[in-house]
């Protein structure tokens, strides 16, 4: 179905308002930065009886041409990505990837967490890339932009279906995810976890349920990841916990409070970032903090300016993770303390020490174009 049959109701979100809805982190639909017609909304005085209708989740199947993403950051610790899905459901306020749906013509705001599309051929183009005489293996990391296990893989295996074209080729790879549903394919990960071919980083923001549930709304509720943790340590591999982002004076107390959770939950190793509030990530989310703390959002903004040089954000590579003065250096002491205290200071989880020495290429068939199907399912050979 298009945007407009599924949304009809929904052309943009009264921002004035600032009314959140259930299950939903944006709290308008903000447009895009490449939109060339602006629309605002307007208060005319007229009451509406009838609340608007939820906005549902629609996932649309995407052919892509390529797969695998290169970056030369010197901030990542990979420097190739894999993303099954663009958009996610998540709708965690403050993903630095929500500007990507700009792209499309669609908004950073509501349409990314309820417009998502499914890179249904990703696992076949996925095989072709790997067998390319000039592809050299390296840890691929799967998962960053959006989350891999967000609800619609339950129902797609995209995710399952790539890692099962890793596991064949002995290929390392590196998942991170806020989802409890990664634990559905234990099998495949402790077995290449055993040869040093796969390693987790979970995501864990805040221990308060009820912030998560504002701040990341459809994304497995914080002691849920913990037992995650847990049940993925227990099978034998290696976790990794993500303290990101750190938000003053909103996830920030809870920060050692996180790490001794994660630290009894079996994590071997933990990293953080700061806030990041690219491009239309910042106007979405002050808008989440009129909604939900308003009594403390010019607080909170003013920290994160402090950070970054007065304003809502710095691009600047070493800077854009962790910020920069007083805030940010009160952080990262904090951080180190705590890490060295627990014993969460290893590396064998986040993307590093995997063995990529045993890989080795797919064999490509190519599939059947539909005339040729039709043959080989009437017991015929295809003469062309």
């Amino acid at each position: 179905m298009s945007h407009d049959e599924n949304n009809q109701e929904h052309v943009m979100l009264p921002p004035p308002s600032l009314k959140a809805q259930k299950g939903r982190g944006a709290v308008s639909n903000l447009q895009g930065r490449f939109e060339v017609n602006v629309r605002e909304a307007y208060d005319d005085g007229w009451e509406r009886e009838e609340e608007a209708a939820p906005w549902k989740t629609v996932v649309t199947d995407e052919l892509c041409k390529s797969i695998l993403s290169r970056n030369a950051s010197p901030d990542l610790p990979f420097s190739v990505s894999l993303n099954p899905y663009r958009g996610c459901e998540h709708g965690c306020i403050y993903c630095f990837a929500r500007p990507t749906h700009s792209y499309l013509g669609l908004s950073p705001g509501m349409d990314f967490e309820s417009k998502i599309f499914a890179k249904v051929n990703a696992p076949e183009v996925l095989r072709r890339e790997l067998a390319k005489p000039s592809y050299e293996p390296s840890s691929i990391a799967l998962g960053v932009n959006t989350d891999a296990y967000q609800p619609c893989e339950r129902e797609r295996k995209l995710t399952r279906r790539v890692l099962e074209v890793l596991q064949e080729c002995q290929h390392p790879v590196g998942l991170i995810t806020k989802s409890s549903l990664i634990e559905r394919d234990i099998d495949i990960l402790s077995a290449m976890a055993a040869r040093e071919q796969a390693g987790v980083a979970i995501t864990l923001t805040t221990l308060d349920p009820a912030i998560a549930r504002t701040l990341e709304p459809r994304a497995a509720a914080p002691a849920r990841r913990l037992r995650t943790i847990r049940t993925l340590t227990d099978a034998g591999i290696p976790v990794a916990v993500s303290v990101a982002p750190i938000i003053p004076f909103v996830t920030e107390p809870d920060l050692e409070r996180i790490l001794e959770a994660v630290k009894e939950a079996g994590a071997v190793s933990a990293h953080y970032t700061v806030l990041r509030l690219p491009w239309e990530v910042a106007p979405l989310f002050h808008q989440w903090l009129q909604a939900h703390f308003p009594e403390r959002a010019q607080r909170v903004m003013n920290r994160v300016r402090e950070m970054r040089g007065g304003k809502d954000y710095d691009s600047t590579f070493g800077a854009r993770m962790k910020g920069e003065g007083v805030w940010a250096e009160l952080i990262r002491q904090r951080f180190k303390i705590a890490t060295e205290r627990l014993g969460l200071t290893g590396r064998g989880s986040r993307f590093h020490n995997m063995d990529a020495s045993q890989f080795s290429r797919p064999l490509v068939v190519p599939p059947l174009g539909a005339r040729a199907k039709a043959a080989a399912d009437a017991g015929q050979m295809d003469l062309f």
